[in-house]
């Protein structure tokens, strides 16, 4: 086996991923506090051609250079929003007929493994605050929450992490469809 170059990889440029038809996934970032995190969410949401992201509360906006160190240019490619209310963002979203799940442990939340997709749905992912999570009110008006299973001692993944998770499982859903 030999690694392929980069030359060999056939990837869009950026008029390219900004015409082809996109995942109808849409990423809500609440209350980021690492740069580096949000860089990771963009090159994800990047490599599954995620239809946009929504940087809310303190999270910060790019351009900045620590977010560019992990984003490594996919600031320019994925389609983002500044919204500094991650619930009236949630409420807008849900009049559009957008499906809000909450990435977060909470009471009656469903299983990754177990999340089913429905047919012709756009859904949105909420992905909180690494201490605190998705803020309970955020929580509480979202149709589903997603809870990724652990088996370890520690309570948590970290964002980037998270996300390239949840993404990688709802991008192969959707497009077994």
């Amino acid at each position: 086996m030999r690694k392929l170059k980069n030359s060999e990889l056939n990837r869009l440029s950026i008029n390219a991923f900004k015409d082809a038809q996109k995942t109808p996934l849409i990423i809500i970032l609440d209350n980021i506090r690492s740069l580096n995190n949000i860089g990771s969410v963009f090159r994800t949401s990047d490599a599954f051609l995620i239809e946009k992201i929504y940087l809310c509360g303190i999270t910060a906006k790019p351009p900045h250079k620590d977010i560019h160190k992990t984003a490594l240019g996919s600031t320019e490619t994925v389609d983002w929003e500044y919204v500094e209310n991650t619930l009236d963002l949630v409420k807008k979203l849900k009049t559009e007929g957008v499906h809000v799940c909450a990435i977060e442990q909470a009471e009656q939340a469903v299983m990754l493994n177990d999340f089913k997709i429905a047919d012709n749905t756009k859904y949105a992912l909420i992905f909180g605050n690494e201490v605190k999570g998705v803020t309970q009110d955020v929580v509480s008006a979202s149709d589903t929450v997603i809870e990724i299973p652990q088996f370890g001692t520690k309570h948590s993944l970290n964002i980037s992490v998270s996300c390239g998770i949840i993404i990688w499982d709802v991008f192969s859903k959707l497009t077994k469809k």
